[in-house]
């Protein structure tokens, strides 16, 4: 597809969910005491009846719990060569809730933490995605 506004180039759903799936460190956008925040999370990509997931689990109690459960969120991931010459992100926007299996999000959890006490997990339903490749050009 075309360049972005020198963004790169812009990639279709399907490409954008491949790529995430490659990733396993994402960030999580919300709203914290009335202003931005960001969270870095470890994250896996869920295909459900309704379609592609993003979950995730955070402590219970923290800021990303209360801002994010049932508000509506960003999310980002990216992956760039260590010169920045090319890479790729990818972004979305969906409401975020409860997991509601959490067996399964215990099985997908890729947080390195060796206890889930304490932990919830929350999803982010894919309802826009848009991404970017982008390549340096030899001069």
């Amino acid at each position: 597809m075309a360049d972005d506004v020198g963004f790169g180039l812009l990639l279709d759903r399907a490409q954008c969910l491949a790529l995430l799936r490659t990733a396993s460190l994402g960030r999580v956008i919300f709203t914290h005491r009335a202003m931005p925040a960001v969270r870095p999370v470890r994250f896996t990509v869920v295909r459900e009846a309704a379609g592609e997931s993003i979950v995730f689990a955070v402590p219970d109690g923290s800021p990303l719990y209360a801002g994010a459960r049932g508000a509506v969120v960003a999310f980002e991931a990216d992956e760039f060569a260590e010169d920045l010459g090319a890479g790729w992100f990818v972004s979305l926007l969906g409401q975020a809730g409860e997991f509601p299996d959490a067996s399964a999000a215990e099985i997908a959890c890729l947080c390195p933490c060796p206890s889930v006490t304490g932990r919830r997990f929350l999803r982010i339903p894919v309802e826009t995605i848009t991404g970017h490749r982008m390549v340096c050009a030899a001069e």
